[in-house]
């Protein structure tokens, strides 16, 4: 099948350093090509994912993040050059309700946000209207209010990508944004109740993120506790190989937390607190420990040592790797397709059929890229 993604306008896909949703688009899209499916990729200009992109889309956006007057257009722009897909998945928040179902051609998309008093309706009024809601984790999924989840689809990466760490680097690690949700402040107390040196790496631009910074983190750094910045993907893989565990206090109901499987793919156990998906990805005294209190975190860090890396490794590969991810996509593309394919009574339409009551489109040909405005091939790596 040809399948649409449409990508935020926020950051290249893949990112360059942080962005989870971009990243996750990444592997769906490649993921998706390896299957043996026919991929048309809306992304900001510039993006190196190695998959046919819609051309004439503006260049990332990551100071303007949110705005809807850079969503909406780049959106209808998407949506234009998607005429031929036969089914469209939008990773944006506007993207949906701009272009209603036309010549019925079916819509998903993927709530990658919490479903709060924000986002809630608007994904409200998508299910309304037809469009597959995905979810990410279980947890968040059974938050929505007035909203017909299609699947929950946890996120995957390719594990292989992602190399074995040894562990022995006599430290602990938090990774994220610097933000009071993500726990940076409650990882460094908890770091030092339990006596162990902690590495940081995050994602610092915004203004509300170095003020945190400046006001709750900054004060106690020192000793054992360092910040080292944003890192790049290899930078990154290298601290959470080193660390012998990842400390991840959250303190929000993260829809799913996309660190907690890079760490385990790395061979490193995860201790953090039970909070949204983190009990769908850690298994609790097996490749991570998950409490409440921070006392307790303490507790769990100091044991983290004798969990065995091989079994992290092994839960990353057989719950998070790319080809489950992907698979699990396909198979609601597929029933969407064929649900669009029924007549009321549940009779499988053929092709002029459905043709003629406008159901869905003949099948596009394996060709039909050729011609098609797509990136340059000079522009992705080899």
């Amino acid at each position: 099948m040809l399948i649409g993604l449409i990508a935020p306008p926020w950051l290249p896909v893949p990112p360059v350093r942080y962005g989870g949703i971009e990243r996750v688009i990444d592997e769906l899209a490649r993921g998706l090509v390896a299957a043996g499916h026919e991929v048309l990729l809306a992304t900001p200009a510039g993006s190196t994912c190695p998959v046919p992109q819609i051309a004439g889309l503006p260049a990332s956006a990551p100071e303007r993040m949110g705005c809807t007057v850079v969503e909406i257009p780049y959106a209808l722009s998407a949506y234009a050059a998607l005429d031929d897909a036969d089914i469209v998945h939008d990773h944006t928040v506007a993207g949906p309700l701009c272009v209603r179902r036309c010549r019925g051609t079916p819509v998903v998309t993927t709530n990658h946000g919490p479903f709060n008093a924000d986002l809630n309706p608007i994904y409200a009024e998508m299910s309304r209207q037809g469009i597959a809601v995905v979810a990410i984790s279980h947890h968040q999924g059974s938050t929505a209010q007035n909203v017909k989840i299609a699947a929950v689809i946890h996120h995957g990466l390719d594990i292989d990508d992602i190399p074995v760490g040894d562990g022995n680097g006599g430290y602990a690690c938090a990774l994220g944004r610097m933000t009071p949700s993500k726990g940076i402040r409650e990882a460094i107390l908890v770091a030092r109740e339990a006596g162990l040196p902690l590495r940081i790496a995050a994602k610092m631009r915004e203004p509300l993120e170095r003020q945190y910074f400046d006001e709750c983190i900054r004060p106690l750094l020192g000793g054992n506790i360092e910040y080292l910045g944003e890192l790049n993907a290899e930078e990154k893989y290298q601290l959470l190989g080193g660390a012998f565990a990842l400390l991840n206090p959250i303190q929000w109901p993260e829809p799913f937390g996309l660190v907690m499987i890079e760490a385990l793919a790395c061979g490193t156990p995860v201790v953090a607190t039970p909070c949204g998906s983190a009990p769908e990805i850690v298994a609790n005294g097996e490749t991570g420990f998950l409490r409440s209190k921070l006392s307790s975190l303490a507790a769990a860090l100091n044991n983290a040592r004798q969990l065995d890396r091989s079994r992290c490794r092994e839960r990353a590969v057989s719950c998070f790797g790319t080809s489950r991810m992907v698979d699990a996509h396909v198979g609601l593309y597929t029933r969407l397709l064929e649900a669009d394919r029924k007549d009321r009574g549940g009779r499988l339409l053929d092709d002029a059929e459905a043709a003629s009551v406008a159901i869905v489109r003949t099948r596009v040909p394996r060709q039909s890229l050729r011609g098609r405005p797509t990136v340059p091939t000079s522009l992705r790596p080899s």
